[in-house]
């Protein structure tokens, strides 16, 4: 808490001295009160659900394509040198550029804003996973051969328990980018989402209500963060972190 503790006291500093013009920064008190009364009346805690909804919806298809995909390119080396420029060229490609085509081919519906969640989910976890498997030490592979296993047991007993640790890290960078990719996803003609009510505000100058949507978005995004992290605990209780 400490950091979050320091980080409220430099705004309130700043606030309080008046280093911006009037209005443009509010205080935390104030940000507060609109956070209160917004989750109170339903209004930021409805946007939250709705925010919420969208991107576990668009990580978990995203993740769902891609970790095949990933194995596959980890697995196989002739895959990986193909496809891997290919990969990084659509991974570099932020997603708020691709609003305008996703709006042409797939209109400004839930789908449209669920294309854009997938797209930053799926290229993100490809690279997590990919990696992941082509960094398993030869060793483990050999013992699993010495052993007598054949491909599909080396796959299920060595490969596959060995890449898990780098799904959740896959499902953590995607969460994150997710997060960061719904105001892209809610410009998208949404009339509701944490996204869409941050947009809204900004035509109406309203910072106080802009800091609550942009608090709730980093608060969500820590809380799905702190969930994977303690899921990863209990499953990988196996794996030896040694010492630190």
């Amino acid at each position: 808490m400490l950091g979050f503790v320091i980080i409220v006291s430099a705004w309130q500093l700043a606030s309080s001295l008046g280093l911006m013009q009037p209005g443009l920064l509010p205080t935390p008190g104030e940000v507060g009160r609109v956070l209160v009364e917004g989750l109170w009346s339903g209004n930021l805690l409805n946007d939250l659900l709705i925010s919420s909804r969208r991107v576990v919806i668009g990580v978990t298809i995203g993740m769902a394509a891609a970790i095949p995909i990933g194995f596959a390119l980890g697995w196989f080396p002739r895959a990986r040198v193909t496809f891997n420029p290919l990969v990084n060229f659509f991974r570099a490609l932020p997603p708020i550029a691709l609003v305008p085509l996703v709006v042409i081919y797939f209109g400004i519906g839930e789908v449209a804003r669920e294309v854009i969640l997938v797209y930053a989910a799926f290229f993100a976890t490809i690279i997590v996973v990919y990696e992941g498997i082509g960094g398993i030490e030869e060793k483990y592979v050999r013992a699993g051969r010495t052993l007598g296993a054949g491909r599909l047991e080396l796959f299920t007993r060595v490969v596959l328990p060995l890449s898990t640790p780098h799904i959740f890290t896959a499902a953590r960078i995607s969460l994150g980018i997710g997060w960061s990719s719904l105001v892209a996803a809610e410009l998208v003609a949404a009339q509701d989402g944490l996204g869409a009510a941050i947009q809204n505000a900004s035509n109406y100058l309203d910072v106080p209500t802009m800091y609550a949507g942009i608090i709730l978005i980093g608060a969500a995004a820590l809380a799905m963060d702190l969930a994977i992290r303690v899921t990863a605990s209990r499953v990988l209780r196996w794996q030896d972190r040694g010492e630190r």
